[in-house]
């Protein structure tokens, strides 16, 4: 993963006596910034073998599905159902691996590692990364089914 650094400026309000002191401080920032990793064999695969129309059905469904269950995915933490949590992870594996979008099965399986360790602050990390990669996986696998038409 990599960072961005976001240059911010706050005001800090340090105790003085009966007053404060406002003081101007740089504070950075860290954005993290995923790199996303997609099988383009896999997506050019899909698209040769279905032709360009089917194959855009097929990824347009699992980003559908996928989308689902990355929301579903957030509901089941934040209600602790760890065990729907990891049948809902699976499913988002199973069909992110079918095309080929390789960062959301890693990240997935690491949410599954935390989750079989019950580290929370680990899930919750995580799965904000999950959303993270899956937002931009499911962008960029558009790119590289329009470099195959």
């Amino acid at each position: 993963m990599a960072f961005r650094n976001c240059k911010l400026t706050c005001a800090i309000v340090l105790p003085v006596g009966k007053k404060g002191c406002v003081v101007q401080e740089p504070v950075t920032r860290l954005c993290p910034g995923d790199r996303v990793q997609l099988d383009v064999d896999r997506i050019h695969k899909i698209y040769t073998d279905l032709g360009p129309t089917r194959a855009e059905d097929v990824i347009c469904r699992a980003i559908e599905e996928m989308a689902l269950r990355l929301f579903r995915s957030d509901g089941l933490w934040t209600t602790r159902d760890t065990e729907r949590l990891g049948t809902c992870l699976r499913a988002l594996i199973a069909i992110a691996d079918q095309v080929g979008m390789l960062s959301i099965t890693q990240v997935a399986r690491d949410v599954q590692i935390a989750l079989s360790r019950k580290d929370e602050p680990a899930i919750a990390a995580t799965l904000a990364r999950l959303r993270r990669v899956g937002e931009s996986s499911m962008t960029n696998i558009w790119d590289i089914g329009n470099l195959s038409g």
